[in-house]
C-alpha cells in the first residue's frame, strides 16, 4: 500500500499498487504534455523568426537590384547623351574642314592649270628640238646596223664554215674508230669481246670515279653462291651518318663476234640478270650490250624493258656513264623527297600526338564532368529526400500537436469518477477521504 497527500486538503490516504500507477501515470502524461506544447510552441516561433529574416533577405536584394538597375539606365542615358554631343562637335569640325578643303582645291587647281599651260609650251618647243635630234640619229643608227649586218653575215659565213670542217674531222675520226672495232673483234674470241667490253665500261667509270663518284664503290661481282654472278655491282651511300643506301646497280656486260655461228639475243640474259640483281640486293638491273646490232630499238638509246623485269633496263656501251648519272640524279631527288616526307611524317605523327591528348583531355574532361555530374544529382537527390524528410517530420510533429490537443482534451474530461471506475477500493478509500474531509469542515 502506499500514502497519497491530498495537497488542498492535507488528507493522508493509502492506495494499493494499481492505484498508484495510474495517478503517476496520469502526472507524468500531464508534465509531457506541457513539454511537448512549450516545443511546438518554440519551434513555430524559430519557424517564423526564419521565414521573417528570408523575407527581409529577398525584400533587400530586390531593392538593391532595381537601384542597380535604375542607376545602370541612367548612366547609359548619360553616355549617349555625351556621345550625341561629340558627334555633333565633330560633324561640325568635318564640315568645317570639308569647306576649308574645297577652298584650297579650288587655289591649287588654278595654280595647276596655270602650271601646265607653261609646261605645254615648254614641252612644245622641246618637241620641235628632240624631232630633229632624233631624225639626225635615226639616220646614224640606220648606217651603223646596215654595216653590223655586213660583219655579223660575214662571220656567220666563216662559223659555218668552221663547223662544217669539225663535224668533218669527227665524222672520219668516228668512222676511223668504227673500222678499227670492227677489226678488233674480227682479231678476238667470244670471251675476249665480252672482257674487252667491261674493261672498257672499268676504264670509263676510272675516269670520272674521283671527280663525279668519289664515294661509289663499282667492282667485279666474285660472289657466285647463289649459283650465278653478274658482271659488276655500283654501290652510292648518302653523305650522312646513317650511311643509308642511295643508289645500287647490277651490270651484265654482253657482246659477241659477227662471225659466232649461234647469235643470241638480249632478252636470253633478262631472266638471269633480275635473278643476280635480287640476290645481291640491288636497286636496278642494266644490261650494257651489243648483241643485236642491226635492232634499232636497241641502238636509239635508253631501252627500259620494266615491263618485263622491274628496275631493268638495256643500253649501248656509250650510254654506260649517262645511265649511272640519270639514275643517280633520280635517287637523289628520291632522297629528297623521302626526306621531305620523313619531315612531313613526323608533322602528321606530331598532330596525331596533339590530337590523342586532346581526345585523351576531351575523355578525361568528360568522365571528370560525368562523375561532377552524377554527384550533383545525388546531391540534389539527397536534399529531395532531405525536403521529403523535413516534410514527413513536419507531418509528424502537426499530428503528434493533434495527438496532444487530444490528450489535452481527454485530462480535461478526467474526473475522480472516471479514475475510479473499475477500481473499487480505490474509489471507497476516495469516499472514505471525502468523508473524512466533509466531517472536519463540520467541526
Amino acid at each position: 500500500m502506499k500514502e497519497i497527500k491530498c495537497p488542498n486538503c492535507g488528507t493522508v490516504f493509502a492506495v494499493d499498487e494499481s492505484g498508484y500507477t495510474q495517478i503517476a501515470q496520469q502526472v507524468r502524461d500531464e508534465e509531457f504534455r506541457r513539454e511537448l506544447e512549450a516545443r511546438v510552441r518554440e519551434l513555430r516561433e524559430r519557424q517564423a523568426g526564419e521565414q521573417e529574416r528570408a523575407r527581409l533577405t529577398l525584400d533587400k536584394q530586390h531593392s538593391d537590384e532595381l537601384a542597380a538597375a535604375k542607376q545602370a539606365g541612367e548612366d547609359a542615358v548619360r553616355k549617349m547623351a555625351e556621345e550625341v554631343a561629340k558627334l555633333r562637335a565633330s560633324l561640325e569640325r568635318a564640315e568645317t574642314e570639308k569647306k576649308l578643303a574645297v577652298s584650297e582645291a579650288l587655289r591649287e587647281k588654278d595654280e595647276e592649270l596655270s602650271s601646265r599651260e607653261q609646261k605645254i609650251l615648254l614641252l612644245e618647243a622641246n618637241e620641235q628640238s628632240l624631232k630633229q635630234q632624233y631624225e639626225s640619229r635615226l639616220q646614224a643608227k640606220d648606217m651603223q646596223m646596215n654595216s653590223e649586218r655586213a660583219a655579223a653575215k660575214t662571220q656567220r659565213e666563216a662559223e659555218l664554215r668552221a663547223k662544217e670542217e669539225q663535224y668533218a674531222s669527227q665524222l672520219k675520226s668516228k668512222d676511223e674508230e668504227i673500222a678499227f672495232y670492227k677489226d678488233f673483234k674480227a682479231r678476238q674470241s667470244t670471251k675476249m669481246v665480252g672482257e674487252s667490253l667491261e674493261q672498257h665500261c672499268m676504264i670509263e667509270f676510272n675516269k670520272l670515279r674521283m671527280t663525279a663518284f668519289p664515294k661509289a664503290y663499282f667492282e667485279k661481282d666474285n660472289d657466285a653462291s647463289g649459283g650465278s654472278k653478274g658482271d659488276f655491282i655500283f654501290r652510292e651511300f648518302c653523305d650522312d651518318e646513317e650511311k643509308d643506301e642511295l643508289l645500287s646497280i647490277m651490270f651484265e656486260m654482253k657482246n659477241e663476234n659477227d662471225e659466232t655461228a649461234t647469235k643470241h639475243r638480249n632478252e636470253d640474259f633478262f631472266a638471269k640478270l633480275d635473278k643476280d640483281r635480287r640476290e645481291k640486293k640491288c636497286e636496278y638491273a642494266v644490261l650494257v650490250s651489243l648483241l643485236e646490232a642491226d635492232n634499232e630499238y636497241y641502238n636509239n638509246g635508253i631501252v627500259d624493258v620494266s615491263y618485263r623485269y622491274e628496275k631493268m633496263y638495256v643500253i649501248r656501251p656509250q650510254f654506260f656513264i649517262p645511265m649511272i648519272t640519270l639514275l643517280r640524279n633520280a635517287a637523289m631527288r628520291s632522297l629528297e623527297y623521302r626526306r621531305e616526307l620523313a619531315v612531313v611524317r613526323n608533322q602528321q605523327v606530331d598532330v596525331t600526338n596533339f590530337e590523342r591528348n586532346m581526345n585523351a583531355f576531351k575523355e578525361q574532361f568528360s568522365r571528370n564532368y560525368r562523375i561532377a555530374s552524377e554527384k550533383f544529382e545525388k546531391a540534389i537527390e539527397e536534399i529531395d529526400k532531405t525536403i521529403d524528410h523535413l516534410q514527413k517530420t513536419k507531418d509528424a510533429l502537426l499530428g503528434s500537436a493533434n495527438q496532444l490537443r487530444l490528450a489535452n482534451d481527454k485530462a480535461d474530461d478526467l474526473t475522480i469518477k472516471k479514475l475510479t471506475k473499475g477500481a473499487p477500493s480505490v474509489k471507497a478509500m476516495f469516499d472514505e477521504a471525502g468523508a473524512q474531509a466533509a466531517s472536519s469542515d463540520d467541526e
